[in-house]
Protein backbone atom coordinates (compact mmCIF):
# COMPACT_ATOMS: atom_id res chain seq x y z
CA UNK A 1 0.00 0.00 0.00
CA UNK A 2 1.00 3.69 -0.91
CA UNK A 3 0.60 6.70 1.14
CA UNK A 4 0.06 9.69 -1.32
CA UNK A 5 0.61 12.86 1.27
CA UNK A 6 -1.25 16.09 -0.20
CA UNK A 7 1.38 18.67 -0.07
CA UNK A 8 3.74 20.19 -2.40
CA UNK A 9 6.72 17.81 -3.37
CA UNK A 10 9.69 18.24 0.01
CA UNK A 11 12.34 16.66 1.11
CA UNK A 12 12.14 14.64 4.65
CA UNK A 13 8.92 12.20 3.84
CA UNK A 14 10.77 9.29 3.34
CA UNK A 15 8.17 6.81 3.91
CA UNK A 16 5.95 8.74 1.51
CA UNK A 17 5.17 7.21 -1.72
CA UNK A 18 4.21 10.50 -3.57
CA UNK A 19 2.83 13.91 -3.09
CA UNK A 20 -0.27 14.98 -4.81
CA UNK A 21 -1.73 18.28 -5.68
CA UNK A 22 -4.94 19.57 -7.66
CA UNK A 23 -3.14 21.12 -10.19
CA UNK A 24 0.03 19.99 -13.09
CA UNK A 25 3.32 19.90 -11.40
CA UNK A 26 5.55 16.97 -10.21
CA UNK A 27 4.23 13.80 -8.74
CA UNK A 28 0.80 13.21 -8.50
CA UNK A 29 -1.90 15.32 -9.09
CA UNK A 30 -5.96 15.47 -10.95
CA UNK A 31 -7.44 17.49 -13.65
CA UNK A 32 -11.10 17.27 -14.93
CA UNK A 33 -11.80 14.09 -13.70
CA UNK A 34 -8.17 12.13 -14.95
CA UNK A 35 -5.60 11.20 -12.43
CA UNK A 36 -1.42 11.97 -13.36
CA UNK A 37 2.12 11.18 -12.46
CA UNK A 38 4.27 12.98 -13.65
CA UNK A 39 2.15 14.56 -16.46
CA UNK A 40 1.07 10.98 -17.17
CA UNK A 41 -2.43 9.29 -17.25
CA UNK A 42 -2.67 6.90 -15.19
CA UNK A 43 -6.41 6.79 -14.11
CA UNK A 44 -9.65 8.68 -13.22
CA UNK A 45 -10.30 10.72 -10.34
CA UNK A 46 -14.05 10.76 -8.85
CA UNK A 47 -15.47 12.86 -6.25
CA UNK A 48 -18.19 10.90 -4.34
CA UNK A 49 -20.78 13.14 -3.59
CA UNK A 50 -23.74 10.94 -5.14
CA UNK A 51 -24.79 7.78 -5.95
CA UNK A 52 -23.82 8.36 -9.48
CA UNK A 53 -20.52 9.22 -8.68
CA UNK A 54 -20.04 5.90 -6.96
CA UNK A 55 -21.24 4.34 -10.06
CA UNK A 56 -18.70 6.42 -12.45
CA UNK A 57 -15.99 5.20 -10.23
CA UNK A 58 -16.99 1.69 -10.25
CA UNK A 59 -17.46 1.79 -13.82
CA UNK A 60 -13.80 2.92 -14.53
CA UNK A 61 -12.74 -0.77 -12.58
CA UNK A 62 -10.32 -2.60 -15.21
CA UNK A 63 -10.32 0.19 -17.51
CA UNK A 64 -7.60 2.40 -15.83
CA UNK A 65 -4.39 1.67 -13.78
CA UNK A 66 -5.69 3.82 -10.72
CA UNK A 67 -8.70 5.54 -9.36
CA UNK A 68 -8.72 8.13 -6.61
CA UNK A 69 -12.09 8.62 -4.59
CA UNK A 70 -12.27 12.17 -2.66
CA UNK A 71 -15.38 13.00 -0.52
CA UNK A 72 -17.90 15.40 -0.09
CA UNK A 73 -18.82 13.69 3.28
CA UNK A 74 -16.45 10.49 3.55
CA UNK A 75 -17.86 7.35 3.87
CA UNK A 76 -16.71 3.83 4.19
CA UNK A 77 -19.41 2.36 1.58
CA UNK A 78 -18.22 3.43 -1.98
CA UNK A 79 -14.87 2.86 -0.78
CA UNK A 80 -15.94 -0.82 -0.20
CA UNK A 81 -18.15 -0.65 -3.14
CA UNK A 82 -15.41 0.04 -5.56
CA UNK A 83 -12.47 -2.30 -3.60
CA UNK A 84 -14.91 -5.22 -4.31
CA UNK A 85 -15.43 -4.31 -8.17
CA UNK A 86 -11.84 -3.68 -8.78
CA UNK A 87 -10.82 -7.21 -7.30
CA UNK A 88 -10.27 -9.39 -9.87
CA UNK A 89 -9.12 -6.40 -12.29
CA UNK A 90 -6.07 -4.62 -12.41
CA UNK A 91 -6.81 -1.64 -11.22
CA UNK A 92 -6.05 -0.10 -7.99
CA UNK A 93 -7.72 1.94 -5.69
CA UNK A 94 -6.51 5.27 -3.94
CA UNK A 95 -8.84 6.99 -1.15
CA UNK A 96 -8.66 10.37 0.27
CA UNK A 97 -9.04 10.30 4.45
CA UNK A 98 -9.75 13.65 6.38
CA UNK A 99 -9.55 12.17 9.74
CA UNK A 100 -6.54 10.08 11.40
CA UNK A 101 -9.96 7.28 12.30
CA UNK A 102 -10.07 6.98 9.00
CA UNK A 103 -6.71 5.81 7.90
CA UNK A 104 -7.41 2.34 9.06
CA UNK A 105 -10.93 2.23 7.90
CA UNK A 106 -9.55 2.84 4.42
CA UNK A 107 -6.79 0.51 4.64
CA UNK A 108 -8.74 -2.45 5.99
CA UNK A 109 -12.16 -1.92 3.79
CA UNK A 110 -13.44 -5.24 3.63
CA UNK A 111 -10.03 -6.59 4.72
CA UNK A 112 -8.50 -5.91 1.67
CA UNK A 113 -8.17 -2.46 1.69
CA UNK A 114 -7.65 0.12 -1.04
CA UNK A 115 -3.79 0.69 -2.68
CA UNK A 116 -3.11 4.16 -1.16
CA UNK A 117 -4.03 6.82 0.91
CA UNK A 118 -4.04 9.93 -0.23
CA UNK A 119 -3.77 12.33 3.57
CA UNK A 120 -2.51 15.56 4.41
CA UNK A 121 0.14 16.10 7.64
CA UNK A 122 -3.03 16.02 10.20
CA UNK A 123 -3.13 11.99 8.88
CA UNK A 124 -0.24 11.31 7.53
CA UNK A 125 0.99 9.16 10.85
CA UNK A 126 -2.05 7.35 11.13
CA UNK A 127 -1.91 6.62 7.43
CA UNK A 128 2.13 5.16 7.94
CA UNK A 129 0.78 3.16 10.23
CA UNK A 130 -1.63 1.06 8.57
CA UNK A 131 0.80 1.08 5.33
CA UNK A 132 3.71 -0.65 7.72
CA UNK A 133 1.00 -3.19 9.41
CA UNK A 134 -0.23 -4.12 5.51
CA UNK A 135 3.16 -4.55 4.54
CA UNK A 136 3.73 -6.98 7.36
CA UNK A 137 0.78 -8.49 6.18
CA UNK A 138 1.33 -8.94 2.64
CA UNK A 139 4.37 -11.01 3.19
CA UNK A 140 1.72 -14.18 4.54
CA UNK A 141 -1.00 -13.59 2.74
CA UNK A 142 -2.15 -16.27 0.39
CA UNK A 143 -3.00 -14.64 -3.15
CA UNK A 144 -6.38 -15.70 -4.08
CA UNK A 145 -7.10 -17.68 -7.75
CA UNK A 146 -10.98 -17.35 -9.56
CA UNK A 147 -11.77 -20.50 -11.27
CA UNK A 148 -11.37 -19.88 -14.97
CA UNK A 149 -14.84 -19.85 -17.19
CA UNK A 150 -14.45 -23.12 -18.39
CA UNK A 151 -14.17 -25.50 -15.93
CA UNK A 152 -15.04 -25.25 -12.17
CA UNK A 153 -13.45 -27.61 -9.28
CA UNK A 154 -16.57 -30.09 -8.05
CA UNK A 155 -16.54 -31.97 -5.05
CA UNK A 156 -18.51 -34.73 -3.34
CA UNK A 157 -20.60 -33.36 -0.40
CA UNK A 158 -21.73 -35.34 2.56
CA UNK A 159 -25.54 -34.97 3.70
CA UNK A 160 -25.15 -34.05 7.67
CA UNK A 161 -28.76 -33.30 8.00
CA UNK A 162 -32.40 -33.90 6.30
CA UNK A 163 -35.35 -31.48 7.85
CA UNK A 164 -38.59 -30.01 7.28
CA UNK A 165 -37.62 -26.12 6.25
CA UNK A 166 -41.17 -24.76 6.32
CA UNK A 167 -42.49 -22.91 2.99
CA UNK A 168 -41.09 -19.86 1.50
CA UNK A 169 -40.56 -18.22 -1.72
CA UNK A 170 -38.83 -20.86 -4.22
CA UNK A 171 -37.43 -20.17 -7.57
CA UNK A 172 -37.50 -21.85 -10.29
CA UNK A 173 -35.02 -20.61 -13.39
CA UNK A 174 -36.90 -21.07 -17.61
CA UNK A 175 -33.74 -20.61 -19.74
CA UNK A 176 -33.64 -19.93 -23.54
CA UNK A 177 -31.49 -23.03 -24.07
CA UNK A 178 -32.76 -26.79 -23.51
CA UNK A 179 -30.38 -28.29 -20.58
CA UNK A 180 -28.74 -31.63 -21.00
CA UNK A 181 -29.03 -34.90 -18.60
CA UNK A 182 -26.36 -34.07 -16.23
CA UNK A 183 -26.49 -30.23 -16.35
CA UNK A 184 -27.86 -27.81 -13.71
CA UNK A 185 -26.97 -25.07 -11.88
CA UNK A 186 -25.02 -24.57 -8.50
CA UNK A 187 -26.73 -23.42 -5.77
CA UNK A 188 -26.09 -22.77 -1.78
CA UNK A 189 -27.38 -20.36 1.18
CA UNK A 190 -24.18 -19.28 1.58
CA UNK A 191 -20.73 -18.16 -0.40
CA UNK A 192 -18.89 -20.87 0.25
CA UNK A 193 -20.31 -24.18 -0.62
CA UNK A 194 -22.76 -24.82 -3.03
CA UNK A 195 -24.84 -28.11 -4.54
CA UNK A 196 -25.37 -29.08 -7.79
CA UNK A 197 -29.17 -28.80 -8.97
CA UNK A 198 -30.15 -30.69 -11.91
CA UNK A 199 -32.28 -29.75 -14.84
CA UNK A 200 -35.93 -31.02 -15.06
CA UNK A 201 -34.98 -33.55 -18.01
CA UNK A 202 -36.01 -36.38 -15.92
CA UNK A 203 -39.56 -37.93 -17.39
CA UNK A 204 -41.83 -38.26 -14.23
CA UNK A 205 -45.08 -40.16 -14.32
CA UNK A 206 -47.16 -37.17 -12.97
CA UNK A 207 -45.74 -34.45 -14.88
CA UNK A 208 -43.69 -33.25 -18.20
CA UNK A 209 -40.44 -32.83 -18.32
CA UNK A 210 -39.51 -28.88 -18.39
CA UNK A 211 -35.81 -29.11 -20.13
CA UNK A 212 -35.49 -25.33 -19.60
CA UNK A 213 -36.15 -25.57 -16.27
CA UNK A 214 -33.83 -25.64 -12.94
CA UNK A 215 -36.09 -25.56 -10.09
CA UNK A 216 -32.97 -24.13 -8.32
CA UNK A 217 -34.71 -23.18 -4.31
CA UNK A 218 -35.23 -20.42 -2.24
CA UNK A 219 -34.99 -16.74 -2.72
CA UNK A 220 -31.91 -15.91 -0.64
CA UNK A 221 -29.73 -18.77 -2.32
CA UNK A 222 -26.96 -17.95 -4.46
CA UNK A 223 -26.04 -18.67 -7.75
CA UNK A 224 -23.32 -17.91 -9.79
CA UNK A 225 -23.01 -15.83 -13.18
CA UNK A 226 -21.71 -15.74 -16.36
CA UNK A 227 -19.04 -13.19 -15.24
CA UNK A 228 -18.31 -15.26 -12.17
CA UNK A 229 -19.62 -13.34 -10.03
CA UNK A 230 -23.00 -14.26 -7.83
CA UNK A 231 -26.29 -13.21 -7.64
CA UNK A 232 -29.08 -13.88 -4.96
CA UNK A 233 -31.85 -16.04 -6.94
CA UNK A 234 -34.54 -13.28 -6.10
CA UNK A 235 -32.35 -10.68 -7.95
CA UNK A 236 -32.34 -12.52 -11.22
CA UNK A 237 -34.79 -11.39 -13.96
CA UNK A 238 -35.00 -12.18 -17.63
CA UNK A 239 -31.71 -11.26 -19.80
CA UNK A 240 -29.42 -12.18 -17.26
CA UNK A 241 -26.65 -15.52 -17.80
CA UNK A 242 -25.95 -17.92 -15.61
CA UNK A 243 -23.55 -20.23 -15.64
CA UNK A 244 -24.92 -24.12 -16.11
CA UNK A 245 -22.58 -26.57 -14.50
CA UNK A 246 -22.24 -30.63 -15.14
CA UNK A 247 -20.97 -32.84 -12.59
CA UNK A 248 -17.48 -33.22 -14.21
CA UNK A 249 -17.31 -29.63 -13.47
CA UNK A 250 -17.74 -28.33 -17.36
CA UNK A 251 -18.80 -25.28 -18.02
CA UNK A 252 -21.44 -22.83 -20.49
CA UNK A 253 -23.62 -19.87 -20.15
CA UNK A 254 -27.15 -19.85 -20.84
CA UNK A 255 -29.70 -16.80 -20.93
CA UNK A 256 -32.45 -16.49 -18.26
CA UNK A 257 -35.95 -16.26 -20.56
CA UNK A 258 -38.40 -15.92 -17.26
CA UNK A 259 -38.07 -16.12 -13.68
CA UNK A 260 -41.02 -17.94 -11.87
CA UNK A 261 -41.39 -17.42 -8.53
CA UNK A 262 -44.26 -19.29 -6.20
CA UNK A 263 -44.50 -20.35 -2.37
CA UNK A 264 -43.98 -23.68 -1.80
CA UNK A 265 -42.82 -26.11 0.96
CA UNK A 266 -38.77 -26.43 1.43
CA UNK A 267 -36.74 -29.25 2.62
CA UNK A 268 -33.53 -28.19 4.02
CA UNK A 269 -30.71 -29.66 3.26
CA UNK A 270 -27.72 -29.53 5.03
CA UNK A 271 -23.86 -30.86 3.70
CA UNK A 272 -20.24 -30.46 4.76
CA UNK A 273 -17.27 -30.98 1.90
CA UNK A 274 -14.59 -33.36 1.86
CA UNK A 275 -12.27 -30.77 4.28
CA UNK A 276 -15.46 -30.51 6.57
CA UNK A 277 -16.82 -27.21 5.62
CA UNK A 278 -20.54 -26.86 5.87
CA UNK A 279 -23.21 -25.42 3.91
CA UNK A 280 -26.68 -25.85 3.46
CA UNK A 281 -29.86 -25.00 1.33
CA UNK A 282 -33.49 -25.18 0.92
CA UNK A 283 -34.94 -27.25 -1.95
CA UNK A 284 -38.50 -27.39 -2.68
CA UNK A 285 -40.06 -30.66 -1.34
CA UNK A 286 -40.78 -32.25 -4.77
CA UNK A 287 -39.89 -35.02 -6.26
CA UNK A 288 -38.79 -33.67 -9.49
CA UNK A 289 -36.37 -31.67 -7.99
CA UNK A 290 -32.94 -33.61 -8.21
CA UNK A 291 -29.38 -33.63 -7.22
CA UNK A 292 -26.51 -35.50 -9.11
CA UNK A 293 -25.02 -38.48 -6.73
CA UNK A 294 -21.57 -39.83 -6.70
CA UNK A 295 -22.30 -42.66 -8.90
CA UNK A 296 -23.30 -39.69 -11.64
CA UNK A 297 -27.34 -40.08 -11.70
CA UNK A 298 -29.84 -38.32 -10.75
CA UNK A 299 -31.66 -38.50 -7.54
CA UNK A 300 -34.37 -37.18 -6.25
CA UNK A 301 -34.22 -34.38 -3.35
CA UNK A 302 -36.96 -36.45 -1.31
CA UNK A 303 -35.24 -39.87 -1.86
CA UNK A 304 -32.09 -38.69 -0.37
CA UNK A 305 -30.84 -39.76 3.15
CA UNK A 306 -28.08 -38.75 5.75
CA UNK A 307 -24.58 -39.76 4.73
CA UNK A 308 -25.68 -39.70 1.21
CA UNK A 309 -22.80 -37.53 -1.48
CA UNK A 310 -23.74 -35.06 -3.85
CA UNK A 311 -21.80 -33.10 -6.44
CA UNK A 312 -21.23 -29.36 -5.35
CA UNK A 313 -18.30 -27.11 -5.01
CA UNK A 314 -16.39 -25.57 -2.31
CA UNK A 315 -15.10 -21.96 -2.43
CA UNK A 316 -12.27 -20.10 -0.67
CA UNK A 317 -13.58 -16.41 -1.18
CA UNK A 318 -16.76 -14.38 -0.15
CA UNK A 319 -19.08 -12.36 -1.50
CA UNK A 320 -19.35 -8.52 -1.49
CA UNK A 321 -22.26 -7.47 -3.45
CA UNK A 322 -21.54 -10.62 -5.92
CA UNK A 323 -18.26 -9.96 -6.69
CA UNK A 324 -15.61 -12.61 -5.44
CA UNK A 325 -13.19 -11.09 -2.44
CA UNK A 326 -10.66 -12.85 0.00
CA UNK A 327 -12.47 -11.48 2.97
CA UNK A 328 -13.38 -14.08 5.58
CA UNK A 329 -16.60 -14.23 6.88
CA UNK A 330 -18.90 -16.10 8.86
CA UNK A 331 -22.08 -17.89 7.42
CA UNK A 332 -24.29 -19.83 8.84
Amino acid sequence: MEVWLNAPVSKGHEDVDAFYSVQSGPGIFSEDGLLYRNGSVIGGHVHIDSAEAQAKARSLAGSVEWILLTFEDWSMIPIENVIAATESTPTKVAAQIMRPVEAQGAGFALDIGVDALLCTEDCLESALIVKSIRLEEASSKESFHEENEQHVEVSLMTITDIKEGHSGDRVCIDLLSMLEEGEGILVGSTAKAFVLIHGETIASKYVPTRPFRVNAGSVDAYTYMADGTTKYLSELTSGDKVLITRNDGALRTASIGRMKIETRPFILLRFKDENANEGHVFIQQAETVRLVSETGKTCSVTDLTVGDRIFGHSSTSTRHVGQSISAPSEER
